[in-house]
């Protein structure tokens, strides 16, 4: 009888990616952060939106994973992202995902066209599906409208679960709505499909509700305690942990999240290079940082390894 396909859970970071001054990934340093991650307990969903995945290109994203691998880097701790806006681009990089043995796929829908109704959005991953053709595939879809524009619908998903059980794994929902991500544990959670929501902040409520854990930006920041909610949910003194965890969530999110994280790491490391940017976005400036580090140091936090 074949084993069920591993299902990676609870805490895993949208991993940041490092640039030197001319632009190019910084493989040394992605590695070092991967391992740090993945000692405080996370797992690693590589080419996420903080990870500036759209800024890359294929090969730059197939080349690091391959480092990743190289440097001994469990690949059932990987849920690479792969979703392009077009199919041959999605399925290269998902099949490479696969056969490098990543636990799963993180898989935006095609995000430059709007308004494209259901049907469209299932004949789109379907097609990837199909033409990936591989028995590993733990594909998760990943809810993003306020950047997308393309919402998934409940609808969606369930025809996506009836013509690809076993294959469609989960979500991350990073809608912000509890109300969205509730909607998709209360109707597939039950069946095995794995709802993430997009942030820490739901964490609690959702593993409360049959949710399987979060992927958060800020666990590039915050892993330990993220993990150690995500891991000790059940017992009572994580309340405390968690109010905490919420309160510097928010703090980030008072800026640029992604901007001020890298502008974090830098501060913490001394090394002014993990804030390099690639364009169109821009680093965080001094002034904005100086607060966002008071606020911080007040809630007991600073980034360090």
């Amino acid at each position: 009888m074949a084993s069920e396909p591993y299902r990676i859970k609870g805490a895993l970071s949208p991993v940041v990616t490092p640039f030197r001054a001319d632009l190019s990934p910084d493989t040394e340093k992605f590695i070092a952060h991967c391992r740090w991650l993945v000692d405080n307990g996370v797992g690693l969903a590589i080419f996420g939106t903080n990870s500036e995945a759209n800024s890359l290109s294929l090969a730059e994203r197939r080349a690091l994973l391959e480092k990743l691998l190289e440097a001994g880097i469990d690949p059932r701790q990987l849920m690479p992202g792969t979703g392009c806006c077009s199919i041959p681009e999605t399925v290269e990089l998902t099949r490479h995902a696969v056969d490098a043995g990543a636990a799963g796929v993180l898989m935006l829908p095609p995000f430059y066209y709007k308004g494209v109704s259901d049907d469209g959005l299932f004949s789109y991953f379907s097609e990837v599906i199909e033409r990936v053709d591989r028995p590993g595939l733990q594909l998760y879809l990943y809810h993003f409208p306020a950047v997308s524009q393309v919402p998934l619908s409940v609808a969606l998903v369930e025809r996506l679960l009836k013509r690809y059980p076993g294959i469609v794994a989960g979500i991350k929902d990073s809608s912000g709505d509890w109300n969205s991500m509730k909607a998709y544990i209360d109707n597939f959670a039950a069946s095995g499909f794995d709802v993430f929501p997009g942030t820490e902040t739901h964490l609690l409520n959702a593993l409360r509700a049959g949710g399987a854990g979060c992927i958060s930006a800020t666990a590039n920041v915050n892993p330990a305690q993220i993990s150690g909610v995500a891991r000790d949910w059940r017992k009572p003194e994580v309340e405390a942990a968690n109010d905490n965890m919420v309160a510097i969530r928010a703090a980030f999110q008072r800026y640029p999240l992604l901007p001020a994280m890298k502008k974090a790491i830098a501060a913490g490391l001394g090394d002014p290079s993990w804030a390099v940017l690639r364009p169109p976005l821009v680093a965080l400036d001094d002034a904005s940082y100086e607060k966002l580090a008071a606020e911080l140091a007040g809630l007991g936090f600073r980034f360090g390894r």
